[in-house]
């Protein structure tokens, strides 16, 4: 990614478009690319002649192929995964594949969301059947070219290992050879793609193109953008959700070494100066008057003790199986309990930052966004700027997690810019990233089920209360997918009458995720939504409302085990005989992890399995707990089926990372609120999984054939549970709230 912007050939761009149809492809670019910037337009310095077929792909005289990628890299993989498929169908030759992000632009827009965002683990399984017929279109036109050069038939000549070779004749030519005359070719229009069985590229552990440029430290985050003149910001938000700023007296931040600016934007009170430290010290000596708000009184206990009474009521229905009322009162057995999931913030490694330079004709935007169109979508909104004169360059993300679907940051970059007429970087403090996030919605559940006279679950029923993550989005996302060139009342419109509908809905089906689609054969299940919006700000959280649900449903599962005298393990399986490969991953799981025989001395094992848009987790989590009650985790034997594997290495890590971000919530924080604002400020009083911390974990993937789903997000579910149900088999404790505290599990031995 080079520092100082991305911009691309207008003509080139139109031209690639308009082959698009035939597959997707043009340019982007990876941190560490050797490409020289004049100025913060984006203008390059020595680009080669290109071979561009389509809006995914291009390939230079060099022989160097560049992948287009129009979803962000947050440490997934996708950077190499992405460029993977192309490779396979265009026969490359690896060492010569690179990676860009793609710039903005309808024919990159995800198809899960319509809009150009990265989220839901839909990278690989949007991009699956696109980036594969783009690098077979590729490849057909350097056959095409070859064989035009030599004068013989496209049918006797085949790509290998970038080059296309003749073998009655044993005549070679690399792909770079074949560029001129392959650019002016027409794209065909059909093109055969490859049966998995002749993968060459597609399931092995190629190395990830975003490791040298992170070693080497050339690899460009948002924090690293720099460029001439650029001036650092830092923002101060209102403590109390919903607040505004009253009044402030900017003298003595303006006093601070370096200081250049103080103003107020519609998020706080942003101080600009030369460095970030001397905007951050300034920021300190600056005293600020909020206005007081509903929400001034807000705590957790209260939102704990409304939501109790609001459980008692009927919710909407979001699933409904046989009869549970019926089921319920022939019952010779029932269980009951509730389940607490608080809010939780996203701590992502680089706190919230964008550069922005706005200009009289033009906006230049430098974020590590994973929503591109929403971060275009703010900037030209604020400019006022006609839509080909704003420009979203994207970074890499040093973590997402959801929360960078956000444009808060970008619009307070652009708002800053705009006022001062400068390139300004905003940097948030920890503290104002832990303080002002949009959190992952916390929930208060209520769980039944009935047990026959053998001890096999007949009812189940789950009532979930909480605040709707859409109620906001859904208004907010709107203007992004309208077509470019809507006028902006037109858009502001279409928000308020989106945001006046919500209300009347009864249910929401994204906060049921995970527990609506619950897995079991139970005859009669009924599961059912109760909005409550306290007025905290919620977002995406890895996995989203799959993180609570998986939790709640699966150690419940674990209760009803308990009480019928059931293993665990058992029950699960003979529950999943309709659901074929999730009981795959709980057996495989099962087996690896030794489930039938005992552990070492002190410690105890727990189970649990999830699925999420198809790709089916299972985790066996080995605890010990000390007399004090701490929680240690030593092994987690994860089995996962996420369809075809397009690099092995990649799950892996993935799943390793879901497993520690998972346990961070299972054990160490939660978000709490009392007057109205968050307690929590840092890592002090929000702390995450230590490497001394990190359980062995052992991943296990089941070779599959159906189509790629995803990996980013599903391992994080079934790790909370798993670790409960292991500690109830430790201490006889019941985990109903997370995370969990020590002092709950004292001298529980």
């Amino acid at each position: 990614m080079d520092k100082g912007g991305i911009d691309h050939d207008r003509r080139l761009f139109l031209k690639v478009s308009a082959v698009a149809a035939g597959g997707l492809l043009v340019t982007a670019s990876m941190p560490g690319c050797d490409r020289k910037i004049d100025s913060p337009s984006g203008k390059r310095k020595g680009q080669p002649p290109l071979f561009a077929p389509n809006a995914w792909v291009r390939i230079g005289r060099d022989d160097i192929i560049t992948v287009s990628v129009n979803h962000s890299e947050m440490g997934q993989g996708i950077m190499t995964a992405l460029p993977m498929l192309v490779a396979e169908e265009l026969e490359a030759d690896w060492s010569k594949v690179r990676a860009e992000f793609a710039p903005v632009a309808p024919v990159y827009k995800n198809p899960a969301f319509k809009i150009q965002m990265t989220g839901g683990s839909t990278s690989v399984r949007t991009s699956w059947e696109s980036l594969r017929q783009a690098g077979a279109v590729a490849r057909e036109l350097l056959i095409s070219a070859a064989a035009q050069t030599w004068g013989v038939p496209g049918a006797e000549c085949r790509a290998v290992q970038g080059t296309v070779v003749h073998p009655p004749t044993g005549r070679t030519l690399r792909f770079g050879e074949l560029v001129d005359r392959a650019a002016c070719l027409e794209a065909p229009k059909n093109v055969g793609l490859k049966e998995p069985g002749k993968f060459k590229v597609i399931g092995t552990r190629v190395p990830r193109l975003d490791t040298p440029p992170k070693a080497d430290g050339s690899a460009v985050f948002g924090i690293d953008v720099r460029m001439p003149g650029l001036l650092a910001a830092t923002v101060i938000h209102p403590p109390v959700f919903g607040a505004r700023v009253k009044s402030f007296d900017a003298a003595k931040a303006r006093a601070a070494s370096g200081v250049r600016h103080v103003l107020a934007i519609d998020n706080g009170v942003a101080v600009v100066a030369d460095t970030f430290w001397q905007a951050r010290k300034g920021a300190e000596a600056l005293h600020a008057i909020w206005e007081s708000t509903d929400n001034d009184q807000l705590s957790s206990d209260l939102i704990w003790k409304h939501w109790a009474e609001l459980a008692r009521q009927n919710g909407g229905v979001v699933r409904k199986d046989g009869n549970t009322e019926k089921a319920f009162a022939n019952a010779t057995q029932t269980l009951r309990a509730t389940y607490e999931v608080p809010y939780q913030a996203h701590a992502t490694p680089e706190p919230m930052n964008c550069t922005a330079s706005v200009q009289k004709d033009r906006c230049d935007v430098w974020a590590p966004t994973q929503n591109q169109d929403t971060a275009w979508e703010a900037a030209a909104r604020i400019t006022g700027l006609d839509s080909e004169k704003v420009h979203v360059h994207t970074t890499l993300l040093g973590g997402g997690f959801g929360r960078r679907v956000e444009a808060d940051y970008v619009a307070e970059a652009v708002q800053i810019s705009k006022a001062i007429r400068r390139p300004v970087k905003v940097i948030w403090t920890r503290e104002e990233d832990i303080q002002h996030d949009f959190y992952r919605p916390a929930t208060y559940n209520v769980l039944q089920a009935t047990l026959d006279s053998a001890g096999r679950p007949v009812a189940w029923t789950h009532r979930i209360v909480g605040p709707a993550i859409m109620d906001r989005l859904i208004p907010q996302f709107l203007p992004s997918i309208l077509p470019r060139g809507t006028p902006q009342s037109l858009k502001d419109l279409a928000g308020w009458l989106a945001n006046a509908a919500l209300p009347r809905l009864r249910k929401d089906q994204k906060a049921a995720e995970g527990a609506a689609d619950l897995p079991y054969a139970i005859d009669n299940i009924q599961v059912e939504y109760i909005k409550d919006d306290p007025g905290i700000p919620t977002g995406f959280w890895r996995s989203v409302y799959h993180s609570q649900n998986a939790f709640v449903v699966e150690s419940f599962v674990d209760e009803i085990a308990v009480a019928a005298g059931r293993d665990p393990y058992d029950l699960r399986h003979d529950l999943l005989h309709k659901a074929p490969r999730l009981r795959a991953v709980l057996d495989l799981a099962a087996d690896r992890a030794g489930w039938r025989r005992a552990p070492s001395k002190g410690v105890f094992r727990g189970i649990a399995v999830h699925d999420y848009g198809d790709t089916g987790v299972a985790q066996v989590a080995e605890v010990s707990v000390d007399p004090e009650g701490k929680v240690k985790v030593h092994r987690v034997v994860c089995a996962v089926d996420c369809g075809i594997v397009v690099n092995p290495g990649i799950v892996e890590s993935q799943m390793e990372s879901a497993i520690a971000f998972g346990l961070t919530a299972t054990l160490k924080s939660a978000v709490t609120i009392r007057n109205g604002r968050v307690e929590q400020g840092n890592f002090h009083d929000f702390p995450l999984l230590r490497m001394d911390e990190m359980p062995k974990v052992e991943v296990y993937i089941i070779p599959s054939t159906h189509p790629p789903s995803g990996i980013g997000e599903p391992g994080v579910p079934p790790v909370a549970p798993a670790v409960a149900n292991a500690v109830f088999a430790a201490t006889g404790r019941r985990i109903r709230k997370l995370p969990i505290r020590p002092d709950d599990l004292r001298d529980a031995r």
